[in-house]
């Protein structure tokens, strides 16, 4: 066999491959927060973070329970190693990405709060959008 016919060969299968690659990604996260634990919620907004920054995907996040006190303008957390950063600092950096913030319905009456106590771009979740979320194939879900 000649050398540009196994070339055309290697560039066609290198394609195919790489097609079959991203195929098999997903379009993005769908992240619930329930945990009090700053080391999971943080784990949770770094996860975001790279899907956004390094893969280019997008990034649904519902916060319940004691999670939604990160949703709050007056919560300040501290900073983790090794980044640096806290909670609350990569939760505004994902807003900033463009990912979709959401805080559980019954949380603002729960803790005698209001829509005006959020950080701005957070939003009060409709259970039935997210239901259709968490059932959409095209997202990974997931939950800490």
């Amino acid at each position: 066999m000649n050398k540009k016919f196994i070339s055309s060969i290697l560039v066609v299968a290198s394609m195919l491959f790489s097609s079959a690659v991203c195929a098999d990604q997903a379009k993005g996260l769908n992240v619930l927060i329930t945990a009090s634990e700053r080391q999971a919620q943080m784990m949770a907004m770094v996860l975001s973070v790279q899907t956004i920054k390094k893969h280019g995907k997008e990034v649904n996040m519902v916060l319940c329970g004691s999670a939604g006190d990160l949703t709050l303008r007056s919560t300040k957390t501290e900073i983790m190693k090794p980044s640096d950063k806290s909670p609350t600092q990569l939760l505004n950096a994902l807003l900033k990405m463009g990912a979709s913030v959401e805080i559980c319905p019954l949380y603002l009456p729960s803790v005698g709060k209001s829509k005006s106590d959020l950080i701005e771009g957070i939003t009060v979740a409709k259970p039935p959008v997210v239901a259709g979320r968490l059932l959409d194939t095209d997202y990974k879900n997931l939950s800490y």
